[in-house]
C-alpha cells in the first residue's frame, strides 16, 4: 500500500514537470503579440533596424511584434522600459550603442547594461557620417578641423542625445584632432537632422541610414565615414582615417535583447527567428542599400562585445575628459 501511494506521487510529479515543460515549450511562444521596444524617435537608425526585423518576427513566429517608440533621456526612458518590463519573452529591446555608452555619460543610469538583460543578438553595424549643413564653407574633414581650430567653441554639432553614438563619434574627433565645438543634444536623431537640414545646427555625425537621403539631394555635405572601411552606400566618401586622422573608429551597433531573466528557450526562439530575418534577402537588401551590415551573433558573443565596448568608450570619455552629469 505505501509502495502504491509512493508509485502514485511520483506519476503526479512526473506528470507536473511534463505539464510544465509543455506549458514552457518554445512552440507555446508567441502567444499573442510582443512589444519591440525602439528607445529613439521613428525615421532613425534603430526605428528603421526594428521595424526591418519585426515585420520578418511577426510572419515567422505568427505572432504580431508591435515597435513601440520611447525616445528621450539619451534613450534611458525606452531601455529602463524594457529592463523593468517582465522577463516572459513579451517586451524586447532594440538598443544601440548607447546602451554601453550612457554608465560614462551619467552618474546615474537607471539600468545596468549587463545585469538587467538577457541579450539575444547583434542585429547590425553600420557607420555614422560626418555631415555639415551646405552653409558651413568646408568641403573635407581638414578644411573642418582648421575652421573649428580658428573658430574654437563656435561650431555646433547636433546628437541623438547625451552618450549616443552620435555624440561619441564627434568627441572622438574633437579629443583627435584638438578642437572644440559646442554639443547639442536632441531626443533622437531624426529631431536632430531636422535642425541640422535647417541650419540650426551645422555639424552632425548620424548614422549612414539616416543621412544617406539628405547627403543623395545635396541638402547635406558629407565630409567623413566613421568607421575604419568605406562605406558600400557612400563609396566616395572617405573615411575619418583617410581623411587625416589614422587609427579612428566609431562604428555604431545595433542589437535585440530581453529582460533579464526571460528564459533560455524564448531568448532561443527569438535569436533563431531574427537571425534568419537578418539573413532574408529583403532585410539584407535593405540594410545594404542604406550602409548598414547585418550580424546575427550568438547570445553569449554578443554579451561579450557589449562589455567590450563599455570598456572602449570609458577610455574615450577620459580622454576627452567627459565627465559623468
Amino acid at each position: 500500500m505505501e509502495t502504491g501511494r509512493r508509485s502514485e506521487e511520483t506519476r503526479a510529479a512526473v506528470a507536473a514537470l511534463l505539464l510544465s515543460i509543455a506549458g514552457s515549450a518554445p512552440g507555446q511562444y508567441p502567444a499573442h503579440p510582443v512589444r519591440f521596444i525602439v528607445p529613439s524617435a521613428a525615421g532613425g537608425g534603430t526605428d528603421i533596424i526594428a521595424r526591418a526585423i519585426s515585420l520578418k518576427l511577426s510572419e515567422s513566429l505568427g505572432a504580431q511584434f508591435v515597435v513601440d517608440n520611447r525616445p528621450g533621456a539619451g534613450q534611458m526612458i525606452g531601455i529602463e522600459l524594457a529592463a523593468k518590463s517582465q522577463p516572459d519573452g513579451y517586451t524586447i529591446l532594440m538598443a544601440a550603442s548607447t546602451l554601453a555608452i550612457n554608465p560614462i555619460m551619467y552618474k546615474k543610469v537607471p539600468y545596468d547594461p549587463v545585469r538587467d538583460f538577457a541579450p539575444i543578438t547583434q542585429a547590425a553595424t553600420l557607420p555614422n557620417v560626418l555631415v555639415v549643413h551646405p552653409s558651413l564653407q568646408v568641403t573635407s574633414l581638414a578644411e573642418l578641423i582648421a575652421y573649428a581650430k580658428a573658430h574654437p567653441g563656435q561650431l555646433n554639432f547636433a546628437s541623438a542625445g547625451i552618450g549616443t553614438s552620435p555624440q561619441m563619434s564627434v568627441e572622438l574627433l574633437k579629443s583627435m584632432a584638438g578642437i572644440d565645438m559646442v554639443h547639442i543634444p536632441y531626443k533622437g536623431t531624426a529631431p536632430g537632422v531636422v535642425d541640422l537640414l535647417a541650419g540650426q545646427v551645422l555639424v552632425m555625425a548620424p548614422n549612414v541610414l539616416t543621412a544617406l537621403p539628405h547627403i543623395k539631394s545635396g541638402k547635406l555635405r558629407a565630409l567623413a565615414v566613421t568607421s575604419p572601411r568605406r562605406s558600400a552606400a557612400l563609396p566616395d566618401v572617405p573615411t575619418v582615417a583617410e581623411a587625416g586622422l589614422p587609427g579612428y573608429d566609431s562604428t555604431q551597433w545595433y542589437g535585440v535583447l530581453a529582460p533579464a531573466g526571460t528564459q533560455r528557450d524564448i531568448v532561443a526562439r527569438l535569436h533563431d527567428a531574427i537571425v534568419r530575418a537578418l539573413r532574408d534577402a529583403e532585410v539584407g537588401k535593405r540594410l545594404a542599400a542604406d550602409g548598414a551590415e547585418p550580424v546575427g551573433n550568438s547570445p553569449e558573443e554578443f554579451a561579450a562585445f557589449i562589455k567590450s565596448e563599455s570598456e572602449k568608450w570609458a577610455k574615450v570619455a577620459r580622454a576627452a575628459v567627459i565627465k559623468a552629469e
